[in-house]
């Protein structure tokens, strides 16, 4: 038994390892092996995705649908300042321009009564990040997209069986990305995963994805040798990575139903504690269903947030902050970031703080995270 709570712990499910040495066995350990192919197969089917293709990282996954947009200098894209840096540098590393659009107060997405307004001749695409897996506004957001001629790309990282009026989060946009990072609900350590909704892109998003090679056409026997075609790099995970994430994605029911009852188990527990003390819970809209991915809490202060955390670590249970808003970063004030330009995504910056939520999460663990709440008087 351990003698602290951490905030994370990667899912296993039982059957990682004899995969991983069955992908040993078959001799394919490189990218695209049989695992791949499976899990491929199986996010295609989990999403209705035209094509689902492993990447090693959602990062790679971003970079692949900024280079399938075609970006480049003098471009622009609005993004929501409150997200991971891995969302604009991919915007960035084509030589565009990421043009921030603040979040709203209550599910912390991309506020898409701000957006319209901050649409330009130069605006290409609008990249949404669904905060938690709580769906961004996409009736709103789709309707203003359609109306300027932009593309929609999905940074679902969070999102992965969320659900915005019952239809699947990362099926809205042409592109969108998932991450299965050892902090995400499914995991192989490092991981993610480009998903491709127009049919019209997927040729291109196979080529990039092989180096900018048509090698996936040769083994298909399309062709019969393979070239340099495209602009590409090398994103494709191990087919042990594709292992491990074969056996979570065969017990993502499992996985899931213990997440949402680890979640409501704190909404049950927290929500009154919480309003008498002005400490915000996660705003769920009724359109919407969430995956379960994190419960944070939005405390009146940063001073609160800081004497939170040190007295949940002095009882051995770790509490984590989440992002600082990229506008105010060293390189977002490149791009024009201010102090003030974006106080919502800045007053989440400094106030929310994450609870332990994971798998494995026993009752008891979790009955102590709440009692050490409550003793708390900061």
């Amino acid at each position: 038994m351990r003698d602290y709570i951490p905030f994370n712990q990667p899912p296993t499910t039982g059957r990682e390892l004899q995969y991983m040495a069955e992908a040993i066995a078959q001799g394919h350990i490189s990218g695209d092996g049989p695992f791949s192919k499976r899990c491929h197969e199986r996010l295609e089917a989990l999403t209705g995705a035209a094509r689902a293709l492993l990447t090693t990282s959602c990062t790679h996954a971003l970079e692949i649908a900024a280079l399938l947009l075609d970006l480049e200098e003098g471009d622009e894209v609005i993004c929501p300042p409150f997200t991971f840096v891995s969302t604009v540098n991919a915007i960035v590393l084509r030589g565009a321009t990421p043009a921030f659009v603040d979040v709203r107060p209550d599910t912390l997405n991309l506020d898409d009564r701000l957006i319209e307004a901050a649409v330009t001749p130069r605006t290409k695409a609008i990249l949404v990040v669904h905060y938690a897996g709580v769906a961004c506004e996409m009736d709103t957001i789709c309707a203003i997209a359609a109306r300027h001629g932009l593309a929609i790309v999905e940074d679902n990282a969070h999102g992965l069986f969320g659900r915005y009026r019952d239809r699947q989060l990362g099926s809205f946009g042409a592109l969108s990305t998932l991450s299965f990072h050892e902090t995400k609900n499914l995991t192989c350590g490092e991981g993610g995963a480009l998903l491709v909704n127009d049919a019209a892109l997927v040729d291109r998003a196979e080529i990039i994805r092989e180096k900018g090679t048509n090698r996936s056409r040769f083994f298909r026997g399309q062709v019969d040798k393979y070239t340099w075609v495209d602009v590409g790099s090398s994103y494709l995970p191990s087919d042990l990575l594709a292992a491990y994430l074969l056996a979570q994605l065969e017990e993502h029911d499992a996985i899931q139903a213990r997440r949402h009852e680890i979640w409501a188990a704190y909404a049950s527990a927290l929500t009154s504690w919480a309003a008498v003390r002005g400490i915000g819970l996660p705003t769920i809209p009724d359109h919407c269903h969430h995956p379960a991915h994190l419960f944070y809490m939005m405390m009146p202060s940063l001073a609160a947030r800081t004497a939170l955390i040190a007295h949940m670590r002095a009882r051995r249970i770790l509490l984590v902050f989440h992002y600082q808003p990229l506008h105010v970063s060293e390189m977002g004030r490149r791009f024009g970031g201010r102090p003030g330009q974006h106080p919502v995504a800045e007053r989440a910056g400094d106030c929310l703080v994450r609870l332990p939520l994971f798998y494995q999460m026993t009752a008891s663990e979790q009955a102590q995270v709440i009692e050490s709440l409550e003793a708390f008087t900061g």
